[in-house]
């Protein structure tokens, strides 16, 4: 499994709405609204890294009220 964690800014105001949208998706582990400079953090999993990119660009950039994503790959899970 590749997990990643999303970072997405969003429209004033949205970020509450993105979160529970995106925490619906299918993939999604968590959906925070945060402080900072990002507004929503996502941490997703997916079987693969060319599934992980189509949960991104087809299910999670499809929320309305996103103005950007940054997703930021995990390589070593030292927790683990």
């Amino acid at each position: 499994m590749v997990e990643a964690y999303i970072l997405i800014q969003t429209e004033v105001g949205k970020s509450s709405s993105v979160a529970r949208a995106i925490s619906g998706v299918d993939g999604v582990l968590s959906a925070q609204d945060v402080t900072g400079p990002y507004d929503v953090i996502a941490h997703v999993q997916a079987p693969s890294v060319d599934d992980l990119g189509r949960l991104v660009i087809a299910k999670i950039q499809d929320v309305p009220h996103m103005t950007r994503t940054t997703t930021c790959t995990v390589v070593h899970d030292s927790g683990r």
